[in-house]
């Protein structure tokens, strides 16, 4: 796949916009390979396989994020065989988000995350679709915003993280000086 011509930018934009936009199981397993596997990996949710992956878009991903839920894109790396997305996902947690948060209530609070997206393509596949999908984001960070996790009482930090990646001129190395 080192010399695909296809754009794998847009088919990632078109893959998340069948999930986010379209609300689509049926369209977004389109887009996906044969024997796909997500993973969203600090939570293990996900699915192996077009069923699997299937029946987890279905019961747990699609259509289960709140309505306010904005992407705001921070930086996108294009490999020959992947993209690697680097992003901030707001939203109010007023809805169960069986991906992020498995088995807590809504809670009503504002979640800003830092999420980095990494997504593979299948090289035997024309046009290319995806092969996998591995979701990470620092649970510990989102605890603490959902009101889960005290900050003062480990070395974790909540809705700050998100604003030091959009803004490289903030303060570094504040759990240092508490």
């Amino acid at each position: 796949m080192a010399n695909n011509p296809h754009d794998l930018s847009a088919i990632f934009d078109q893959h998340v916009a069948k999930e986010f936009v379209a609300k689509d199981v049926k369209a977004t397993m389109a887009t996906m390979s044969a024997d796909p596997f997500v993973n969203h990996v600090p939570t293990m949710m996900g699915g192996v396989g077009a069923d699997g992956v299937a029946d987890f878009y279905d019961r747990y991903f699609i259509g289960h994020w709140p309505a306010d839920t904005t992407i705001v894109p921070v930086c996108r790396t294009v490999g020959a065989d992947r993209v690697v997305d680097e992003m901030i996902m707001s939203f109010t947690h007023d809805i169960p988000m069986p991906t992020l948060l498995p088995g807590v209530a809504p809670t009503g609070r504002a979640v800003m995350l830092p999420v980095v997206v990494v997504m593979g393509f299948d090289a035997d596949s024309e046009p290319p679709k995806v092969a996998f999908e591995r979701i990470y984001w620092d649970q510990a960070s989102l605890l603490v915003q959902v009101g889960l996790l005290d900050e003062a009482l480990l070395p974790v930090t909540g809705v700050a993280q998100a604003h030091k990646v959009l803004d490289r001129d903030l303060p570094a190395n504040t759990l240092l000086r508490r």
